[in-house]
């Protein structure tokens, strides 16, 4: 699952995307319909403008007869997913699953110690990874995620992520998600709206753990992707994963994918980053009842705090147009009770 690696450390979102392009199938463990019972909206979120905010557009775009009537067809919501949906630092998910890749094939490759970039991976020397750039990330890349078919990589990244733990909660990466999001994306279900995600990450790599997780199905998550091809093997029909991308999910990709996949403007669109501008842009900019939201990380203790200067999830330029195009920022310390499900 929003340039190029610098000699200073630096890993932009671009270039991450463009390599780590499609990661398949992991398994989810929360699912937003826990928060069915609610008998208000958004518990998790805390009084203020941008609770009020949600619920007043929500409560415009379905009230019949109304100036601001959306029929049911029209109310398409898109969210992004690192950093929106779930924990994006301190690296993004992806890039922890390609390490922890490399350093498990290592044994069955003992040129890895001495030959670059690999070998910055298995002494953890991040710097050396940081300023092998695009070049040392592709072929990490073409060793961890194609030369296999869609099947076969599922099953090893369901396998790491069943026993990956984030380093800080040290939980499952699937219980990272943010409670308040969960109840916003059943928020919007129950009133009628279709939840997408749009997200600079691997379409492969979400599809088969959203509906778990986020109550969102397949055939409504939209990711950057890698090319495959149909081949039949040992007389098996299947996918084969290849060392080429096919798109980019991320930046001006994403309302580009939107238009292809959806095929309808959105009227709401959740994002955390510059990743998203293009995004917002897209959907809020355009005449009627639109609204944008952006997840500002502000909350150190309960989780990160990053936004102008974040190697992940850098929100710069989108921060400064939140003003200016009157989309709500919702700010984690100030606004959400309790970030993740296990938080008290």
């Amino acid at each position: 699952m929003k340039s190029s690696l610098s000699a200073q450390g630096s890993l932009s979102r671009r270039v991450l995307l463009s390599s780590l392009a499609a990661l398949p199938a992991v398994i989810g463990a929360l699912h937003p319909d826990h928060a069915l019972a609610q008998t208000e909206p958004l518990p998790s979120w805390n009084e203020g403008s941008a609770k009020t905010s949600i619920v007043d557009f929500v409560t415009r775009v379905t009230a019949q007869g109304g100036p601001d009537y959306v029929a049911p067809a029209e109310r398409i919501a898109v969210f992004d997913n690192d950093g929106t949906l779930w924990a994006e630092q301190p690296m993004y998910v992806q890039l922890a699953f390609v390490l922890d890749r490399v350093k498990a094939l290592a044994p069955q490759n003992p040129g890895w110690k001495t030959k670059q970039p690999f070998k910055a991976v298995l002494a953890g020397d991040m710097k050396t990874l940081a300023a092998s750039g695009e070049q040392g990330l592709t072929q990490l890349i073409a060793v961890t995620h194609a030369g296999m078919t869609s099947d076969e990589f599922a099953k090893i990244a369901s396998e790491w992520l069943a026993t990956a733990r984030h380093p800080r909660f040290k939980r499952p990466y699937t219980e990272l998600v943010y409670q308040p999001m969960l109840e916003l994306l059943t928020y919007l279900r129950a009133n009628g709206f279709k939840t997408y995600i749009a997200s600079g990450g691997g379409v492969e790599f979400m599809r088969p753990w959203t509906e778990r997780v986020y109550g969102i199905p397949p055939e409504q998550v939209l990711g950057s992707s890698i090319k495959t091809k149909f081949e039949m093997r040992d007389g098996r029909p299947t996918i084969f994963r290849l060392p080429q991308i096919n798109f980019i999910d991320d930046k001006a990709g994403k309302p580009v994918g939107i238009n292809q996949q959806i095929g309808r403007r959105p009227i709401a669109a959740f994002g955390n980053s510059d990743g998203d501008l293009e995004m917002l842009q897209w959907t809020t900019m355009s005449g009627g009842p639109r609204f944008g939201l952006i997840v500002h990380h502000t909350d150190a203790d309960r989780e990160f705090a990053y936004d102008r200067q974040a190697h992940f999830g850098k929100l710069d330029k989108a921060l400064d147009a939140a003003s200016a195009n009157k989309w709500t920022v919702a700010d984690i310390k100030r606004d959400w009770k309790k970030v993740f499900q296990f938080q008290e």
